[in-house]
């Protein structure tokens, strides 16, 4: 039965991660999310059923479209892929409880946020908006967090980023300020420090692999958004027990 149910979950986590591949790159484009159909970006054919089966498609298409055989970017899979496997994944970590709603709301919303700086480098002020409203919305429902401790959380999260953007003199986006103010709805005020403290270093990984392959340049702005999701699932995920280890490594 909960084997059927992982199943039944990866299932609509493909579905899903190809609806956030569209909100995530239209929605900065100022374009609406249903109309028209997916198409080439490149020639603008309608795509058939067959070509929007999530990864499966592209694998099969060999990663160019059927019409014009332009490259289709791998962006596009790679994100359904990771989206999919960490809705999957969610279960294992929170448990099947109302908590696994806030964990698939907020795997939702940075699948669509890294998506958007990835094309854009922008994080859109209506994704962090419905979103926010969808976490309050939540927490009258599923008590992941007390009140006091949510307020505080995100005021903690934007304050800290709001600090950072004024002393670096735009060096951190205003998105990624409102990215973790929402950040501290869920996380509350001592996650959401430890998922800015990780994401700063994978932040830096990133960086270093980046500027090693050629993709990133030494001084040139890179999207924020891939190292802040990681960081932020893994505090979710992870970050009571990384806490509970951290402060029992102080009092040795």
């Amino acid at each position: 039965m909960v084997l059927m149910a992982y199943w039944l979950v990866l299932l609509c986590s493909f579905i899903l991660a190809s609806f956030f591949n569209v909100v995530g790159l239209r929605v900065p484009a100022g374009e609406s999310i249903i109309r028209p159909r997916s198409h080439c970006p490149a020639c603008g054919r309608t795509l058939s059923a067959r070509e929007l089966i999530p990864v499966v498609s592209y694998v099969v298409q060999r990663g160019r479209c059927k019409g014009c055989g332009e490259r289709i970017p791998p962006l596009y899979p790679a994100m359904e892929l990771a989206t999919a496997a960490f809705l999957t994944a969610a279960p294992i970590w929170v448990g099947w409880s109302g908590r696994l709603v806030v964990a698939w709301t907020l795997i939702s919303l940075l699948a669509i946020i890294v998506v958007s700086d990835l094309r854009y480098m922008l994080i859109p002020d209506q994704v962090l908006f419905v979103f926010a409203a969808l976490f309050l919305v939540e927490r009258l429902w599923i008590p992941f967090l007390p009140w006091t401790d949510m307020v505080i959380g995100s005021a903690v999260g934007f304050g800290l980023l709001l600090l950072i953007a004024v002393l670096s003199k735009g060096g951190m986006g205003g998105g990624d300020v409102k990215l973790f103010a929402v950040l501290g709805m869920v996380l509350g005020w001592k996650l959401v420090l430890l998922a800015f403290f990780l994401a700063t270093l994978y932040g830096t990984v990133i960086g270093l692999v980046g500027m090693a392959l050629g993709y990133v340049r030494r001084g040139k702005p890179m999207p924020f958004a891939p190292a802040i999701a990681l960081g932020a699932l893994t505090a979710l995920f992870f970050g009571d027990r990384m806490m509970e280890w951290y402060i029992a490594l102080c009092l040795r």
